[in-house]
């Protein structure tokens, strides 16, 4: 195969937006999937494989200059196919891998946090050229919060808790530079254009979508919501993304 740039996960919302904005860049892209090749075909090269169970993945890192690994199991087994895919990738000619990561990862207690604590850590001893960018929460987990809440009378939200939410098309734009530049180990983080209140997020969901309910704030106990207090996943001073929840949410309707 001839260089490009190899995305995991490229099926999911951040990896279509990152495959999206390097098409249109005119980059080489190919993406590693489980399922197969569409019947219709697609834009970019696909590679039908499994991080998890180490089935396709020496194929598709086989000539890609660039890795950039979007694809998560949610932290069930994070762990082993990143290592699957290190392994893959200084068996082949060492090319730069990019990985996406979570800001706070480090301060959150939460089980998939550590999760990628141990695959950021895995890669800067994994002898690769590699960098790490960390991003805060997506705007669809924002809107996830809320949805799952459609069938009670009220919206909870909790209390005196703020996010940082940014959109993937941000993040992909900023990931599509990275994989153009040398690895840079650490790169600041991100994070969206307005650090809110979890309440104001849920008061403008609800005034969007058209649906009258009451916004009840609730008190969240334990130590991820201390650490989700104390600001910990927060990143104020790099806010890069451009694109705000009101926005996104317009764009979604």
């Amino acid at each position: 195969m001839t260089d490009s740039i190899l995305v995991t996960g490229g099926t999911g919302a951040l990896g279509r937006a990152l495959v999206d904005r390097l098409l249109a860049a005119g980059t080489d892209v190919r993406v590693l999937s489980r399922r197969p090749a569409p019947a219709s075909g697609v834009p970019f090269g696909w590679c039908t494989g499994d991080l998890t169970r180490n089935a396709g993945v020496d194929a598709a890192v086989d000539g890609a200059s660039v890795i950039v690994h979007c694809a998560t199991t949610n932290g069930r087994a994070d762990v082993p196919a990143a290592q699957h895919l290190f392994d893959a990738a200084r068996r082949a000619d060492t090319p730069h891998l990019l990985y996406i990561s979570i800001v706070g990862a480090d301060q959150v207690p939460l089980g998939y946090y550590r999760t990628k604590v141990e695959v950021e850590e895995r890669l800067a001893r994994s002898g690769l050229p590699y960098t790490l960018l960390r991003a805060t929460q997506f705007h669809d987990l924002i809107v996830k919060l809320f949805t799952v809440q459609r069938r009670l009378p009220v919206l909870l939200a909790p209390r005196t808790m703020s996010v940082h939410p940014i959109d993937v098309r941000d993040v992909a734009e900023h990931l599509a530079a990275l994989a153009a530049a040398p690895p840079a180990g650490r790169v600041p983080d991100i994070g969206g254009p307005q650090v809110r209140a979890l309440t104001d997020l849920a008061r403008a969901y609800l005034r969007i979508r058209g649906r009258k309910r009451r916004v009840l704030p609730v008190p969240i106990p334990g130590r991820v919501a201390r650490a989700y207090r104390a600001g910990a996943h927060l990143t104020p001073d790099h806010a890069a993304g451009t694109i705000t929840f009101e926005q996104f949410l317009g764009a979604a309707t």
